[in-house]
């Protein structure tokens, strides 16, 4: 007997910004496989179990969700955010590509959620509104100088980029290596945008140019958005800044 997993993002920490398809799936589980803080976001019943495990242990989870839908189980494998930023469903499509056939013949699906970065540019106005790539600065499954070499031609392209995994205690210097190499792609004034657990009570947003930008700005908490020289502040009295990107590229007209 088949059963069916379900991947669920259950957005940036928010229980307001948890997707009425993201309840409903979660609702309809039995199981439920992740990282420890994203577990401990459930409010589940009596009859739903948890099987929490650490943040690098994640095609170890994939795998052990996987053979249980297989035996016939609900299972509802959760992540922060959007599960296909960075995130679960990714890891989950691997055991299945490297994995026994029958787990092929799971019933599979994929429930979105509001991701990290744009929930940070929702609190900083628009700063999305234009071309932009998301990277991740960790090298735990990639070389580093092939993150400098993304961050380089996105620089030189005109993208807004946006941070996820910016720092850690293993690897604390990488963020300030990537704001000192985009200081040679790009000038000084161009914002920078640090959106620390944006939408849950411990909040903090700061915008800097990228001349004061720096890695001590960040933990692993943070998403960090770099604009271009087409994005603009809207300097206000007494409040916040409003940080967007223009439809248009200069020079093109509207």
């Amino acid at each position: 007997m088949t059963g069916s997993l379900t991947v669920v993002g259950l957005g940036p920490g928010n229980p307001d910004q948890m997707t009425p398809e993201a309840l409903a799936a979660v609702a309809a589980a039995e199981d439920f496989f992740g990282y420890f803080p994203y577990i401990d976001r459930l409010d589940l019943r009596p009859d739903q179990q948890r099987h929490a495990s650490d943040n690098r242990e994640e095609l170890a989870r994939a795998r052990a969700a996987l053979e249980m839908a297989a035996k016939g189980g609900r299972v509802c494998v959760v992540s922060g955010g959007d599960p296909g930023v960075f995130a679960m469903a990714a890891a989950v499509c691997e055991a299945i590509d490297e994995g026994p056939a029958e787990w092929r013949d799971i019933d599979f699906s994929v429930v979105p959620g509001i991701t990290a970065m744009l929930a940070v540019a929702a609190r900083a106005g628009a700063p999305l509104g234009h071309d932009f790539c998301a990277i991740s600065l960790s090298n735990n499954l990639k070389p580093w100088a092939v993150i400098e070499k993304r961050l380089a031609a996105a620089a030189d392209a005109g993208f807004v980029m946006a941070f996820y995994n910016p720092v850690s205690k293993a690897r604390p210097h990488q963020l300030g290596d990537a704001l000192a190499l985009l200081r040679r792609h790009l000038p000084g004034e161009v914002p920078v945008i640090f959106g620390r657990a944006a939408g849950r009570p411990d909040e903090a947003i700061r915008i800097v140019p990228l001349s004061q930008a720096e890695s001590g700005m960040a933990d692993m908490a943070t998403c960090v958005i770099v604009g271009t020289v087409e994005t603009k502040l809207i300097e206000r009295e007494g409040k916040r800044p409003i940080v967007y990107s223009p439809r248009y590229f200069k020079g093109s007209g509207p």
